[in-house]
């Protein structure tokens, strides 16, 4: 008896949910109130909004005794009071299939490129999963060879960890990471462009990419220009499809570009939801939001594969202090940053080496490899520490005979860690040319040997 009461009442709640309308009562920016389906629907449900200009797809941001408050994933442009509104699944999950390498798709899954229909696939993947189990997960795999030299030799990244990328503005992000799409080792790459402006996407595709980097990855586009909902959702959309073929048992590498816009969009849908500013005007949530999605990278259970992540995270004015990138530094696991002074010198990608760190150090190195790092980065901090006396002359050759090693080596470091866009090297050549750099310049390297 009990068990037919239950089965009735999921049937009542499931009839009320299809059968219940509500209508539009007011418009204020972006937030539309809703009468009528206070009961229907709770935080972060999905309903359509039928107006003059067509069916427009929303998202439930806040409830009070005046209505349900939504936010499109469209425009509101001809929506007017007493529109019908219900409530539907649309958009609530997507379902990826292996058709979907080298595709490009929005933040809906809906195809972006000209190769026509995109499958489905079987199973429904909810675009907020919640992570692994912590007790479930494995650890942090090998080293992963990005073919990146600097990063192979001074920011190693292993299979499930997560890195973050801290830049400013125009001091190579995006190429960065395409020429990471291009050469690391994995099965599939998976990459979002979060409120990316959209002159720059088919740059990013056909020129930074290429048709290498395309052939094994899938795309998720949201585009500046569009609502902080879908914006919001390309970084969900990429997460969800990044666990897919993890799930399959395939590495997975996840480049999200940029966690920064993610949380400017989740300001955007806080604020206008009622929710109290804090620091720079980010709300609690985007707080709260962060963790929820980045801690879904990472080593995977039982037979799983891992993903892989790194997360562009762009720095107002190359203020590392900025919320967001303070935040997101303490959630990943390690960070590289790309300085703007490199980049103006000429030295591509600009990774800043004394102030990107992996925390997988020391275990991804080989012991040989390490003391090559170490010896390395430690020539190189003695150089910055005496470079404002270099240049201006002040420094007399000979005061210091580790000075007079880090400047011998200074540019032939710089020369062996730049690399364009199109380049790769394998760790192991990395590793015996910064050897033989640091031999040509009389610093000895510990013998791990003996």
């Amino acid at each position: 008896m009990h068990t037919a009461f239950s089965e009735l009442s999921s049937l009542a709640r499931s009839i009320d949910r299809t059968s219940v309308k509500g209508e539009v009562t007011s418009a204020l920016g972006l937030v539309l109130t809703v009468s009528g389906l206070e009961r229907a629907v709770g935080i972060g449900e999905h309903c359509t909004v039928h107006g003059s200009g067509g069916a427009v797809l929303a998202e439930v941001v806040g409830i009070d005794v005046t209505g349900i408050k939504l936010l499109p994933f469209g425009s509101w442009d001809g929506v007017r009071t007493g529109d019908q509104v219900e409530v539907t699944t649309s958009g609530a999950d997507i379902r990826p299939d292996d058709a979907w390498i080298g595709r490009v798709v929005d933040a809906l899954g809906r195809p972006l490129d000209d190769k026509g229909h995109l499958p489905e696939g079987d199973r429904p993947r909810a675009l907020r999963a919640a992570p692994p189990p912590a007790f479930a997960r494995r650890r942090v795999g090998p080293r992963l060879a990005t073919r990146l030299k600097v990063v192979d030799a001074f920011a190693p990244l292993c299979r499930g960890q997560r890195m973050g990328v801290f830049s400013g503005s125009g001091v190579g992000k995006s190429t960065m990471m395409a020429m990471l799409a291009r050469n690391a080792q994995a099965d599939v790459i998976v990459v979002g462009l979060v409120g990316e402006r959209g002159r720059e996407v088919q740059d990013f595709l056909q020129d930074d990419l290429g048709e290498e980097g395309r052939a094994r990855a899938v795309v998720v586009v949201s585009t500046g220009d569009e609502p902080p909902l879908m914006r919001r959702q390309a970084a969900w959309t990429a997460t969800a499809v990044a666990e897919h073929f993890r799930d399959q048992g395939k590495q997975v590498l996840l480049l999200l570009d940029s966690v920064t816009r993610f949380a400017m969009a989740q300001r955007e849908i806080g604020l206008a939801g009622g929710e109290p500013p804090t620091a720079k005007g980010y709300p609690p949530t985007t707080f709260a939001e962060l963790p929820r999605m980045l801690e879904r990278a990472g080593p995977g259970t039982g037979d799983a594969g891992d993903i892989t992540a790194l997360y562009t995270v762009l720095v107002d004015g190359d203020d590392m202090d900025d919320p967001i990138a303070d935040a997101v530094r303490g959630i990943m696991d390690g960070h590289i940053v790309l300085d703007r002074r490199i980049a103006e010198q000429g030295r591509f990608p600009a990774v800043n080496l004394l102030r990107s760190i992996s925390r997988m150090l020391p275990d991804c190195h080989a012991p040989e490899e390490y003391a090559i790092y170490r010896t390395a980065r430690r020539a190189l901090a003695r150089y910055v520490d005496m470079e404002e006396l270099i240049r201006i002359g002040a420094y007399r050759p000979s005061s210091d005979p580790e000075v007079d090693a880090a400047i011998k080596l200074y540019r032939p470091l710089e020369a062996l860690l730049g690399q364009s866009k199109r380049d790769a090297m394998e760790p192991s050549e990395t590793f015996a040319r910064l050897h033989a750099c640091l031999t040509d310049a009389g610093i000895e390297v510990p013998d791990t040997k003996s």
